[in-house]
């Protein structure tokens, strides 16, 4: 997900302002498409997937149940009830993040030392609950009003995207960006995009109609169109590779900073809540009509520090992808489920919100520990020169 920052300052860019080229040698998209992420593991592997650690009393308490107990325990919940009702910076507490995270996680590949019988535990859906909304009383004060008018949703959707005055990250790692702050990006979204589409697609079922069908078009393109090798996970894990990180699932929470899982919780909370349906397709909306631009950038950051399209295909792939799902996300899918349920596009708005104003949050964090000096990991270990 990118920011309309990077969407709005990438329409005075073009590819050849941005990405520097190798005399002699024509990169074409077909050439790129195909071929996969470099340095690829063997695809379809599982892998372990653990518990993190835990990063306060909460998910100290949590963490502890779900490997030792049956249900949860008093104290577990006391504890969740009261973390709820002091956190005031709920988008950025390290604990309350990681503790909705792991409760998510659940609905996903689920932990090697949680047995399955959690996922549905009642006790544990009703902590979630909590958790969720304080999550949402936070996102609703980051987004403030949305007012709904007469327009077509794509071009209120457009509208929304186009006065968003967040932070650009593409823009500064394309002409900034550190080989070591490169990491640090990776490592802070590796936490969404090793699952890629698996947020959103929880959505499919509680769609019908011609936004069903879009919504399928666009998501299968996340999963390689049927080619395990070309899912955009995939390819997300070769970049990684290819810049020495730990590309296994889950491998990197433990480093990332809350910010990270607040953006997947809130994909989350959307499309696992059949209530929220509309904010999952205006969440996706806003994916996709904001990343086009800022790949181009991002692939122009890595062949700026020497990476070839061997290692960029990840945003070479969302430059041509996401051009064509633009329209297809904000006419096809949330035009036609307003057009169905027009009771639907206050929250088709505020989902599209949600996901740039997460996207700030993410942008303000790094950026401002770059600009300290420090690393906007967990740890806050120094950056090298």
């Amino acid at each position: 997900m990118f920011s309309a920052a990077d969407a709005e300052e990438g329409r005075d860019q073009t590819a050849d302002d941005l990405m520097p080229r190798t005399p002699g040698v024509v990169v074409r998209a077909s050439d790129i498409t195909w071929r996969g992420a470099s340095n690829p593991p063997g695809v379809g592997m599982l892998g372990s997937m653990h518990l993190p650690e835990p990063r306060g009393p909460l998910s100290a308490a949590l963490f502890s149940d779900l490997v030792g107990r049956p249900t949860l325990s008093s104290t577990t919940t006391a504890t969740a009830e009261q973390v709820a009702a002091q956190v005031a910076g709920a988008m950025t507490d390290d604990d309350l993040q990681i503790s909705l995270a792991v409760c998510y996680e659940l609905h996903y590949r689920g932990f090697d030392d949680v047995p399955d019988h959690w996922e549905w535990e009642p006790a544990l859906l009703g902590l979630r609950g909590v958790l969720e909304r304080r999550h949402l009383a936070a996102l609703r004060e980051l987004v403030g009003p949305l007012p709904v008018t007469d327009e077509p949703i794509d071009r209120q959707l457009a509208a929304l995207i186009a006065a968003d005055d967040g932070p650009s990250l593409s823009a500064y790692m394309a002409k900034q960006g550190t080989l070591e702050q490169w990491r640090e990006y990776l490592t802070v979204r590796s936490v969404y995009h090793l699952k890629e589409g698996d947020p959103h697609t929880f959505a499919v079922p509680r769609l019908s109609g011609r936004a069903k069908a879009a919504m399928v078009e666009i998501q299968a393109d996340e999963y390689g169109g049927g080619t395990p090798e070309r899912m955009h996970s995939e390819l997300f894990a070769g970049l990684m590779r290819d810049l020495d990180l730990d590309a296994g699932y889950g491998a990197l929470w433990d480093d990332a900073p809350a910010a990270a899982f607040a953006s997947v919780n809130t994909m989350s909370l959307f499309a696992l809540h059949r209530r929220w349906r509309g904010a999952a397709v205006g969440h996706l909306t806003a994916v996709e009509m904001t990343s086009s631009e800022p790949s181009r950038r991002y692939s122009a950051g890595l062949r700026r520090l020497g990476f070839d399209e061997r290692t960029t295909v990840f945003y070479d792939e969302h430059v041509e992808a996401d051009a064509v799902h633009e329209q297809i996300a904000a006419v096809d899918m949330c035009g036609s489920l307003v057009a169905e349920q027009p009771e639907l596009a206050a929250d088709v708005l505020f989902g599209a919100a949600a996901a740039l104003a997460m996207d700030g949050v993410t942008a303000h964090h790094l950026l401002g520990a770059w600009e300290a000096g420090r690393s906007g990991l967990r740890g806050e270990r120094p950056l090298a020169a």
